[in-house]
């Protein structure tokens, strides 16, 4: 399939100073649109000005949230200037399973690959320069339906915006406080915990408004059935470094396999340092926390890489992990994996793929 390049005749304003940039509030001029139909499949791929969409009331999306997205960045790599992508084919294959899930059309992912790769060499320009900023890259699908009634999808669209995207730690890497959430819960297996779509996060709402009010960043979930062992942190992936040894809650149905996650755990096993993937509990968090053992905890995603915890509260009880610090295997993971995306350390597994 071809795509279609319509260039924006009004192109904006860049923005003077990319300190100001924060996250998703300043986009390109330019966006990837593509539409499904049952029976025809994908056609129309386009790459058009960035605009408004225009939607049925009645669209499924708006009704039976059959929504995915994903989150990935482009870097503009320190000396070189090379614009790259840091391990896209994995948010492809993330998207690919989220369709799945919710019921929507799988992409051709070489075809993904060479239309984002395209959409962001057509804005290049957009591509921040300043010490840890980048271009965040925001695809989404959407069921399209123009009726009511809760059925699978017979029009989708697909979209891809760009958002040139400020410091994640313009201040600094500062631990953050967070909760155990003992009322609401994430997802259970068989749910859709582990696909990256909107209601997801719309349910975790609630419990972020109650955390901030307690004066936490986030909460720390548990699984939605014994509500005794540990799942995610906010919208991140949660590790810990007990006694010496780094493990984090196994992918189980319900938790997002993340792709920081992954590059982490693949980068911890090539340096030789033990890393777990299994269940941990609550009572053994609150053991490891109370006799010192908890040694570091981190979220880790793709906005902040990681963010480490420097309190953690579980009920009435608040404990300060590492002296409020990050810790070392928290400061060496941020500076290993930075390092590879904006071209300061050799990319030794081949992660990075240029976008020209």
């Amino acid at each position: 399939m071809e795509i279609e390049i319509i260039r924006n005749p009004h192109p904006a304003e860049k923005p003077a100073d990319e300190s100001k940039l924060g996250f998703g509030k300043v986009f390109t001029d330019h966006m990837f649109t593509m539409e499904w139909h049952q029976g025809r499949g994908w056609h129309d791929a386009k790459i058009e000005p960035f605009g408004r969409l225009s939607l049925h009331p009645a669209s499924t999306t708006l009704h039976y949230g059959s929504e995915i997205f994903e989150g990935l960045k482009a870097y503009r790599q320190s000396g070189s200037g090379r614009i790259v992508l840091f391990r896209p084919q994995e948010n492809i294959a993330r998207l690919n399973r989220s369709a799945v899930r919710m019921g929507l059309p799988e992409l051709d992912p070489d075809f993904a690959l060479e239309a984002l790769k395209k959409l962001v060499e057509i804005d290049s320009d957009w591509v921040p320069h300043g010490e840890g900023t980048s271009l965040y890259i925001r695809p989404f699908m959407f069921g399209d339906d123009e009726h009511l009634g809760v059925h699978g999808s017979k029009h989708v669209r697909y979209i891809v915006i760009l958002s040139p995207s400020g410091s994640y730690y313009a201040a600094g890497i500062n631990p953050v406080d967070i909760m155990i959430e003992d009322e609401d819960v994430r997802a259970v297996k068989g749910g859709t915990g582990e696909a990256k779509c909107g209601g997801n996060y719309g349910a975790s709402v609630r419990a972020g408004d109650r955390a901030e009010q307690r004066g936490y960043a986030q909460v720390l979930w548990l699984d939605g059935v014994e509500r005794k062992y540990i799942e995610e942190v906010g919208s991140m992936n949660i590790m810990f470094k007990i006694a010496g040894k780094v493990c984090t809650p196994v992918l189980n149905g319900s938790i997002l396999p993340g792709i920081t996650r992954k590059s982490i755990l693949e980068l911890l096993r090539s340096e030789g340092t033990p890393a777990e993937e299994r269940r941990i509990s609550l009572e053994e968090l609150e053991k490891a926390a109370e006799d010192g053992t908890l040694e570091e905890a981190w979220g880790c995603g793709t906005a902040a890489v990681v963010s480490p915890v420097g309190r953690l509260a579980i009920g009435d009880k608040v404990f300060e992990i590492n002296g409020g610090r990050i810790g070392a295997t928290t400061q060496h993971l941020y500076d290993a994996l930075t390092g590879i995306q904006w071209g300061k350390s050799e990319d030794k597994f081949g992660w990075i793929v240029p976008v020209v």
